[in-house]
C-alpha cells in the first residue's frame, strides 16, 4: 500500500445516473439479476452478512449520509488502518472478473470532505470539482 489512506474499488462504467457504483453495489446486482453460481451465490451471501455484521452501516448511523440533495456523490471508502475488511473484497473482485465486470482499486491521502467517519471508512463528498469515483452510496449490504 501507498502512503494513501484510504482505498476503494468500484466500477470503470458509470451507472445510468452518471456515477462509478462500488463493489458491493456490482455483486449485489449480479445477485439480484440471478446472475450468481450457487456457489457464488453463497459467498455472496455470507460475504454480506459478515460486513453487516462486523461493518458500521454509514446510512444506519446517520440516514441522511448518501441523500442526493444533501450529499451528492457521497461514496465510502475504507481507512487503510482496515486491512481485513479490505481483504475481504477480494472473493467480490474475482466474482465481478467471472462476470466481465471491470472494477478498479483508488487510493488516495484526500478523497474528498468527510461527511461521516467510523474506525473502518469514511464516507465523502467531492470537493468543488467533479470527480471521476463520485456515486451514490448503496448502504446495507443486502
Amino acid at each position: 500500500m501507498t502512503d494513501a489512506l484510504y482505498v476503494r474499488f468500484q466500477g470503470t462504467a458509470r451507472s445510468p445516473r452518471g456515477h462509478f457504483p462500488g463493489v458491493f453495489a456490482l455483486a449485489n446486482g449480479l445477485a439480484r439479476a440471478g446472475r450468481l453460481s450457487a456457489e457464488e451465490h453463497r459467498f455472496w451471501r455470507a460475504g454480506n452478512d459478515w460486513f453487516n455484521a462486523n461493518f458500521a452501516n454509514p446510512s444506519e448511523v446517520d440516514p441522511s449520509v448518501y441523500d442526493p440533495e444533501l450529499n451528492p456523490g457521497a461514496v465510502a471508502w475504507f481507512k487503510t488502518t482496515a486491512p481485513e475488511l479490505i481483504a475481504r473484497v477480494d472473493g467480490y473482485l474475482k466474482i465481478l472478473a467471472l462476470h466481465d465486470v471491470a472494477c478498479e482499486r483508488i487510493e488516495s491521502s484526500n478523497p474528498g470532505k468527510i461527511i461521516y467517519e467510523d474506525p473502518d471508512q469514511v464516507v465523502v463528498t467531492p470537493r468543488a470539482h467533479k470527480t471521476p469515483w463520485a456515486h451514490e452510496g448503496t448502504g446495507r449490504l443486502e
